[in-house]
């Protein structure tokens, strides 16, 4: 085990979790009318600590460890066996199973942002669980964990396929099967705290770092390049954003701005570890742009309450960045190439064969896993709990007193 390694993973597991509590959090809580502003905080927690305890209990094992080319093995179930010598990827493998947790604590909670303001508390903690186990973990170890993807080459460095597709497409269908807020869209008021947005955006840009560097698992330079390239795209797509904003509206806002952040930081992640700053530059460019016009489409053309975007930005910018890739993986322009034996047309293939099945299979286990909630606590709160707001209707609390 190397100390620098550990020093600096250690570091960036903590920076992942700074994603969710408070960047996440913070981010969709600015969002949401304020009447739902707590409701969005408790979601956000209490995903945090329950999908830990998943994670612990059968997650990590079945994600991670030696199995078949679906699903992994159970020797480490409830983390049996599991003690300060082991060791996994050259860190202690409690630092695995601690920095692979807060990759499984923020991906269902991405999904949050297009259910809010109308769904039960119990409902939403059921589906993540059952949505953990039934999605993420077996996609975790199709492309991270030696399975069947993996096998295969794809490039998927830090998540574009596992935590932006499978939370992008399974948000679209939760909220598809809920039905759109009261009102939508014409009644549908604006943000009520664009200041707290930034703030969230602005956390969420500075964990990424943590996100992205961090799943080079060492001290490297491979860790160095994607923090660069995380970063560049990020700020590109944001400049993207607001371009576009000053040229349809003539005045470019803060909420849009963040959003092309968030757009650029989801688009660079599946490549942050394959390609040099043009390829982050370009990738921040194409994001920026893309998600700009799938926010439209899917909002405004195709009339689904995704409420803050979860497809457009996360599920859009992450498939966009695992396809894209593969045109600046070139070690001429500062890419490391592709996987073994493959070329550009082959590699190409296996990133559309990876995005395809996952977000086919997101989309299978998603409608089911609603369908079981649906029936057995229920998914929608009454349409007088809706107007009174989630924070005092499910909490008995209110985030603002005036």
């Amino acid at each position: 085990m190397s100390a620098a390694d550990t020093s600096w993973i250690l570091t960036a597991t903590a920076l992942v979790l700074l994603m969710t509590l408070p960047g996440l959090g913070l981010f969709y809580a600015g969002l949401v009318q304020a009447k739902n502003v707590l409701s969005v905080l408790m979601h956000c927690i209490a995903i945090a600590c329950l999908m830990s305890l998943v994670w612990v209990g059968g997650g990590y094992t079945l994600a991670l460890t030696a199995g078949n080319d679906w699903i992994g093995g159970f020797s480490r179930i409830f983390l049996l066996g599991l003690d300060r010598d082991s060791v996994a990827s050259g860190l202690p493998e409690a630092l695995v199973v601690s920095f692979q947790m807060t990759f499984a604590i923020i991906t269902p909670a991405l999904m949050v942002g297009a259910f809010v303001e109308r769904i039960r508390f119990g409902a939403v903690m059921l589906i993540c669980a059952l949505w953990l186990i039934l999605v993420y973990v077996p996609v975790v170890h199709w492309v991270w964990g030696g399975g069947w993807l993996a096998k295969m080459g794809v490039i998927d460095f830090a998540g574009g396929i596992v935590v932006h597709v499978t939370a992008g497409v399974s948000a679209l269908v939760i909220a598809v099967m809920l039905g759109a807020r009261s009102g939508f869209p014409e009644k549908v008021l604006p943000p009520h705290a664009p200041w707290m947005v930034m703030v969230g955006a602005s956390l969420l840009w500075v964990g990424w770092f943590g996100f992205n560097a961090g799943s080079a698992l060492a001290a490297n330079g491979n860790a160095a390049m994607a923090m660069l390239v995380t970063h560049i795209s990020a700020s590109t797509a944001s400049i993207v954003w607001l371009v576009i904003e000053k040229l349809k509206f003539g005045k470019p806002s803060l909420v849009g701005f963040v959003t092309g952040t968030i757009a650029g930081l989801a688009t660079i992640t599946p490549a942050s570890g394959t390609v040099g700053p043009l390829g982050g530059f370009a990738l921040g460019l194409l994001g920026g742009v893309v998600c700009y016009f799938a926010v439209d489409l899917i909002k405004n053309r195709w009339k689904i309450d995704d409420s803050l975007d979860v497809l457009a930005v996360h599920g859009v910018g992450g498939a966009t960045g695992t396809l894209a890739l593969v045109l600046f993986a070139a070690p001429a322009i500062g890419g490391t190439g592709f996987a073994e034996g493959q070329t550009l047309l082959g590699q190409f293939g296996v990133q559309i064969l990876g995005v395809g099945v996952t977000a086919l299979w997101s989309i299978i286990a998603t409608i089911a896993i609603v369908l079981v909630t649906r029936r057995l606590i229920g998914l929608r709160v009454t349409p007088d709990e809706e107007t009174q707001g989630l924070d005092y209707a499910h909490h008995g609390e209110t985030a603002y007193r005036l």
